[in-house]
């Protein structure tokens, strides 16, 4: 299978798409792929690491606060358009597939308009601006959420889960000791992403002292951008602080509580792994698609909410141990999350994605 992907921006858009590549390897090892990216997002980085051909466009979102700014944009549309039609017809795949952000309208409407196969994928329960501009010109969409299957046209839409779910699941459990953390203690596990998040940052610091005398264990995820500052404060000894982890399901795979924010793939994560959650959903993202996709868990008693603007006082502190001491409340959150759980969801991808190149 030759295939061109392409997925951008955010670690919630590049991570599936490498899951659906490592899929297809796994099915047909003969496979030959191009990744198309920004010219300045993370994929750029991350994507030439796992010996993937990457080619780069120049492309910017629309800037709503400067529309001046926005004929730039339409200018590098256009010619991303024209540079995307010549990867393409120059590299001659059978599909061509879009796993969200901007960078992939131009990809996907250059395969269309050569009469190539196209699938998306949408990650978030609220789709993105990208992937519902490009539902009328795809032969194939694939929704995470079964609330955002009335987004797209229903007779080529399909709920296949996250891609990332599978790979969770294969992942080899990370030992609690290598944290300093005994065997025999519960974990609760604090992460808000790669870099963090400075307010949240700064409640939680605040918070840590709370947990003193606990009976349960508090690893603490910074993020790169606050460790320094955070590891020279002082905490309780049940409390345990690093920068970042790498592979971080690994460890969830031995949490018994996260505290994290509300990202499509670390949700795909905690229903692959039944992991009972609270989710901070983070406000900065666009149209708030995080705190609509915890929602979806928390209608379900799958997940707690909190927002940050209820973040005060010792809510955390109670909000922990409401859930970890009660295992009548643990084990419906486990039971209720597998509703959500679709555990082949690459695999899904990837069947359906053969039988569109096989349609004639």
């Amino acid at each position: 299978m030759k295939v061109v992907i392409s997925a951008g921006g955010t670690g919630g858009h590049i991570y599936p798409a490498l899951a659906i590549v490592n899929k297809i390897k796994e099915k047909e090892p003969n496979s030959e792929f191009l990744y198309i990216g920004t010219h300045n997002r993370m994929e750029k980085d991350i994507v030439p690491k796992y010996n993937i051909p990457f080619k780069s466009i120049e492309i910017y979102g629309f800037n709503r606060r400067n529309l001046l700014k926005n004929f730039k944009t339409i200018k590098c549309i256009l010619k991303a358009k024209r540079d995307c039609k010549k990867m393409i017809k120059e590299f001659n795949p059978d599909i061509v597939i879009g796993v969200g952000g901007y960078v992939t309208y131009p990809v996907i409407t250059s395969a269309h308009s050569l009469g190539i196969k196209t699938f998306i994928h949408e990650q978030n329960s609220v789709a993105g601006k990208a992937n519902l501009s490009l539902a009328n010109y795809v032969d194939l969409i694939g929704v995470s959420f079964k609330s955002s299957i009335n987004e797209f046209p229903k007779e080529k839409t399909i709920f296949t889960g996250n891609p990332c779910s599978e790979d969770a699941v294969k992942k080899t459990p990370m030992e609690k000791t290598e944290f300093g953390i005994p065997k025999n203690k519960k974990l609760v596990l604090f992460v808000m992403g790669s870099l963090g998040s400075s307010k949240v940052n700064e409640f939680l610091t605040n918070t840590m002292t709370l947990f003193n005398n606990k009976d349960y264990e508090i690893l603490y995820v910074t993020g790169k951008n606050d460790y320094e500052e955070i590891n020279k404060m002082k905490f309780p000894k049940n409390v345990h602080i690093v920068p970042y982890i790498e592979n971080m399901t690994r460890i969830m795979k031995n949490t018994d509580l996260i505290v994290t924010r509300a990202g499509a793939s670390t949700l795909s994560e905690i229903i692959a792994l039944d992991l009972p959650s609270i989710l901070i959903p983070s406000p900065y993202v666009p149209n708030n698609h995080q705190y609509k996709n915890a929602i979806d868990l928390v209608d379900a008693n799958a997940a707690i909410l909190v927002e940050e603007k209820d973040l005060k006082g010792d809510i955390l502190v109670r909000k922990i141990d409401e859930v970890i001491n009660d295992e009548r409340k643990i084990k419906l959150m486990k039971s209720n999350l597998k509703s959500f759980k679709v555990p082949n969801s690459a695999s899904l991808i990837y069947d359906n994605i053969k039988k569109l190149i096989d349609r004639k």
